[in-house]
């Protein structure tokens, strides 16, 4: 990436356009490069094809630090798409088309694309309409879940159907995470039924104390706990 960009004296044409906050402007390059030296920065060439190319006055190690932000960024945001096989035979039983169909639709849901075949052994190529038929039912069955790229094609002894998924797919999370994820949950979970507890613990306490009058004294009408109540005639004495 450091070789990426022109800076500074790399730059050789006549004029360039400077953008930044507050607009941009087209000036000739030596103007520009007065400009850069003046704000203590770099000139910085991000578009060399514009006409003028296009420069901005930053600090080169920061522009470098912000693109490679980006690009992390970026990179964190896609789902990586991974081509997952079904292999079918000819004449696959029920109980072993629908295993299938189970872990296609999982593979599409998760947003990977899903390659199903039918594999003809020996003789078995005769039967190569049975297998186009069961790749038309798998493509029907997945309607809700993927969209088919490629109908059932031949190519030497097998036969192909290419499925794509029809939403974005979502990342796994790794176990690690997800185990972590359970712990802050009970966590959150145990400290809001704490708090419930001491608040009622609060709540019981108030009305304990309000419901103890002092029988005698100045104190005759007035609603005091326990302790209190020991504590003053303690004074009193």
């Amino acid at each position: 990436m450091k070789n990426q960009y022109r800076v500074n004296e790399q730059i050789r044409v006549r004029e360039v356009r400077i953008v930044g906050d507050d607009g941009s402007q087209v000036v000739p390059t030596r103007q520009a490069l007065d400009m850069a030296r003046q704000e203590g920065v770099d000139l910085v060439e991000i578009s060399p094809n514009a006409q003028p190319p296009v420069c901005r006055l930053i600090d080169y190690s920061k522009f470098l630090y912000q693109q490679k932000k980006r690009q992390k960024e970026m990179k964190a945001k896609q789902v990586k798409v991974e081509v997952k096989e079904i292999r079918f035979g000819p004449q696959t039983d029920e109980h072993d088309y629908q295993f299938k169909l189970k872990h296609a639709q999982e593979f599409l849901q998760e947003g990977n694309k899903v390659r199903a075949y039918v594999f003809f052994r020996g003789r078995s190529i005769l039967f190569k309409e049975q297998g186009e038929v069961l790749l038309l039912r798998f493509a029907n069955d997945l309607e809700e879940y993927g969209k088919v790229e490629q109908m059932p094609a031949l190519e030497g002894k097998k036969m192909f159907l290419y499925l794509a998924p029809k939403k974005a797919g979502v990342a796994k999370k790794s176990q690690q995470k997800l185990d972590r994820e359970k712990r802050e949950a009970e966590a959150k979970e145990a400290t809001k039924a704490q708090k419930a507890v001491t608040k009622e613990e609060n709540t019981a306490t108030s009305a304990k104390v309000s419901s103890e009058p002092i029988a005698n004294g100045m104190f005759a009408n007035a609603k005091i706990s326990k302790e209190a109540l020991a504590k003053l005639k303690g004074e009193n004495k």
